[in-house]
């Protein structure tokens, strides 16, 4: 299936290699392939998907080689400019390199996990196979980071001869591996402590960081974490967002991505019963009139360990939670729902080369939440030669900067911390070399806005409660329940 398997440090280092199998006339050694392979997703020169003369199975085309070609000739500005017209931003999952091996990649952490193979198999299959793979290091390392892979080198070498025999997979779950890995983690020392952020009555930011099985410190002691084990359970309701906002900041499209997370550190494996909204309704066409002021979602999916017996009339999952991290559900809602920022931008030319272009972003959200590490870019036109911003801000707001990236001819506005129930504007004055066209002035925006809601979601999806079906005396296990909303494409036209 795969020849060979590889994760690579966020520099390009090899941090862990590991050869299936190797091609006949092929004779490079293995970090060559892995230093062309970065060199080629750091500085991606591809070809978009579906563009016209390129080979879609290979993932390159002419117009790659032609613009380097073309970068190379020493011409004149219209090359530099084809150039940057030509940018293509991150690199595909699956591409194919000059030594004729198609490799494919996921990023995770700033680590890429990546394999090479030469023989026609499901791209998604491997997809899936290195997601995998990441989540059974994560779950054996506690916290995935380049770090923890380097002082379990041991270990994470033992679960890939578990994992992969001969190139193709056999044992991928966490919890049936533990039966075959003999070695002990080796934990990373603990993030530092936050203090007074904390609530006394909240679980430690580092709290789920810690390996499935017993763990050693470096120097080979076990920790404290393995002598005095609680029984844990953190829950982690996920909801992502897609929305799209037309120039006016009126919603076009938007989608939301949600899924309920949990991580298990419970002895004795015991079943437990998760009860959701009541008046939960999954489908638009349900029918149902009972519980027409609910949550309502398109559609639902669920893991393989759900037992669906009462779900129909209590909204009530029970199953036995696996090792490691896994998905409880998935769901998917669309339609209109209370976005939690709204963007209304403005563009005004005061003169021939010189426009002021406002942004105004509106919280929605309630006063006692907020929007943490808030970023806005603005893209402008590749004719900008200088930009100066200034930034209205509300009381509240914390970390507020504005600036110009020359390099990426780009608007960069970022914020900390956005109150809920306040507004934030941003105003800018460009100045062009040269008059402003209708061509530059759609190379304007659009707006791009990245964030993060903490204890807030948007669907309303609430878990009631989460206990453990049976009544076990003595058992008090701990539950950690938390909300997050984070933005996957937050969009305003210009």
């Amino acid at each position: 299936m795969i020849t060979n398997f590889f994760v690579l440090s966020p520099r390009g280092d090899t941090v862990i290699a590991k050869s299936y199998r190797s091609k006949s006339g092929v004779g490079a050694h293995e970090r060559s392939h892995t230093e062309a392979f970065f060199r080629k997703v750091k500085f991606w020169d591809g070809v978009a998907p579906g563009t016209p003369g390129m080979d879609t199975t290979l993932g390159l085309g002419s117009g790659g080689n032609k613009l380097s070609a073309d970068s190379l000739s020493g011409g004149s500005g219209e090359g530099s400019e084809a150039k940057d017209s030509k940018k293509f931003g991150d690199a595909p999952p699956v591409f194919v390199m000059p030594d004729g091996y198609s490799y494919m990649h996921v990023k995770r952490n700033g680590l890429i996990f990546g394999c090479a193979t030469e023989k026609n198999i499901s791209p998604v299959v491997v997809i899936e196979l290195l997601s995998k793979i990441a989540k059974v290091f994560k779950d054996y390392c506690g916290t995935l980071s380049e770090e923890s892979i380097r002082k379990n080198f041991i270990l994470l070498y033992e679960l890939l001869d578990e994992l992969l025999d001969y190139g193709y997979p056999q044992v991928t779950q966490t919890e049936n591996l533990k039966a075959f890995v003999y070695n002990e983690p080796i934990v990373v020392s603990a993030v530092a402590d936050t203090g007074k952020m904390i609530n006394p009555k909240t679980a430690s930011a580092s709290a789920v960081h810690k390996p499935v099985i017993s763990s050693v410190n470096a120097d080979g002691k076990k920790t404290s974490l393995a002598a005095n084990q609680k029984n844990e359970i953190f829950v982690d309701i996920l909801e992502r967002l897609s929305v799209l906002f037309s120039s006016n900041g009126y919603v076009l499209n938007s989608t939301i991505d949600g899924c309920i997370q949990m991580k298990s550190y419970l002895a004795g494996n015991p079943q437990l019963r998760l009860a959701l909204n009541e008046d939960l309704i999954v489908g638009k066409n349900s029918g149902s009139t009972s519980y027409s002021s609910g949550v309502t979602v398109d559609d639902i999916n669920f893991n393989d360990c759900v037992n669906l017996s009462e779900w129909d009339h209590g909204r009530t999952l029970s199953f036995y939670p696996p090792d490691g991290e896994f998905i409880v559900l998935s769901y998917r809602m669309t339609g209109e729902f209370k976005t939690p920022f709204r963007i209304f931008p403005s563009i005004e030319e005061v003169e021939p080369n010189k426009l002021e272009i406002a942004v105004h972003i509106r919280a929605e959200i309630p006063d006692n939440h907020f929007g943490a590490n808030v970023s806005i870019e603005v893209p402008l036109p590749h004719s900008t030669t200088t930009a100066t911003c200034n930034v209205v801000s509300t009381p509240g707001a914390t970390g507020v900067n504005a600036e110009y990236v020359s390099q990426d001819k780009k608007l960069v506005w970022t914020l900390k911390k956005f109150p809920g129930c306040t507004e934030q504007t941003m105003r800018a004055k460009i100045t062009l070399s040269g008059p402003c066209t209708s061509q530059i002035r759609r190379e304007i925006g659009p707006i791009n806005m990245s964030y993060e809601i903490p204890m807030y979601n948007v669907s309303s999806l609430q878990v009631r409660y989460l206990r453990i079906a049976e009544n076990m005396p003595g058992y008090t296990p701990y539950r950690w329940v938390r909300y997050v909303t984070q933005s996957n494409s937050y969009v305003c036209r210009l």
